[in-house]
């Protein structure tokens, strides 16, 4: 590995944020989403941990505690693969212009979107989980799952956010976003997909916010 390429998942959070710091693009803004994921993931994950409940839920409460594990595992391999989608869109738009760099930054600019959709599409899964966690998760953690509620809503954010500009990248290439919808209707949608996942993320929220910031 070239020794300026960092690692969400080797590298340690100084090294891994300096590097977000850079003005090299790689890690961005799509691998932060990741790493964001993989916060919300690990929130859950404590919260589950600290939970007690009945005999009747004790599967569903250990089922979902692996699933969070597993989560916060598969964001970080997620949030590197993102960097790596973005260093090829960086080389790509770096080419000379002509018809190889346009090939170039189609390819690039799908990859992109595409790992946009990924981790915006892992993030949406969770929400059942903090649902979950709202009704059955420990009382005194219900801060910490605000704050997993909030670093989800990040990923979800920013995952729209990437995707949508992914996409409207190809308009640069002479596609109209008509185009774009027509040739990739699966990447379209999930932008409306994320928008209604951080609307219920935001309504989970509201219910908790009483409880999590009872001063406010």
């Amino acid at each position: 590995m070239d020794d300026d390429i960092v690692s969400a998942r080797s590298s340690s959070l100084d090294e891994w944020t300096r590097a977000l710091g850079r003005t090299v693009g790689a890690p961005g803004g799509g691998a932060a989403t990741g790493v964001m994921l993989a916060m919300a993931a690990s929130l859950a994950s404590m919260v589950a941990g600290y939970t007690e409940t009945t005999s009747e839920l004790v599967t569903e409460l250990t089922a979902l505690r692996g699933r969070t594990e597993s989560l916060r595992a598969t964001a970080l391999q997620l949030a590197d693969a993102d960097a790596e989608a973005s260093r090829e869109f960086g080389a790509a738009f770096a080419l000379d212009p002509g018809p190889d760099r346009d090939a170039a930054i189609r390819d690039a600019s799908l990859g992109a979107a595409r790992s946009s959709a990924a981790l915006g599409g892992q993030a949406a899964a969770a929400i059942d989980d903090l649902e979950w966690l709202k009704q059955h998760g420990k009382t005194a953690l219900v801060a910490d799952l605000a704050v997993a509620l909030s670093a989800v809503r990040g990923a979800l954010t920013g995952a729209r956010a990437n995707l949508s500009f992914d996409l409207a990248s190809l308009t640069g290439v002479g596609d109209s976003l008509e185009d774009v919808h027509t040739s990739h209707p699966g990447l379209w949608a999930a932008v409306h997909d994320f928008d209604r996942a951080i609307a219920r993320v935001d309504q989970i929220g509201d219910e908790i916010d009483d409880r999590a910031a009872p001063t406010d």
